[in-house]
């Protein structure tokens, strides 16, 4: 999966993905890595949400997940570092 176009929310928006994602210290950039680059594909046994698992250019493992609005946009959810 190759997404053309990722869906952000205003970067003031309190409840907005790019909001979300800072919660939880993982940026914009960080996503579109892992979103562009993954190791695997998933998805939730919770939400059925997509999930794709990869390495960082800064060897951080992340978690992000997110939904498939069309063949060709995602609507990022959260982001999460993968804890060994």
């Amino acid at each position: 999966m190759a997404p053309l176009r990722i869906l952000w929310d205003l970067e003031d928006d309190p409840d907005g993905n790019v909001q979300h994602l800072a919660d939880h210290g993982v940026s914009r950039e960080e996503f579109e890595e892992i979103i562009f680059h993954p190791h695997a594909f998933d998805r939730s046994r919770s939400t059925g949400r997509h999930i794709a698992i990869g390495e960082t250019s800064t060897g951080r493992t992340l978690i992000v997940i997110f939904d498939e609005l069309d063949d060709s946009t995602i609507y990022p959810i959260t982001a999460y570092e993968l804890e060994e």
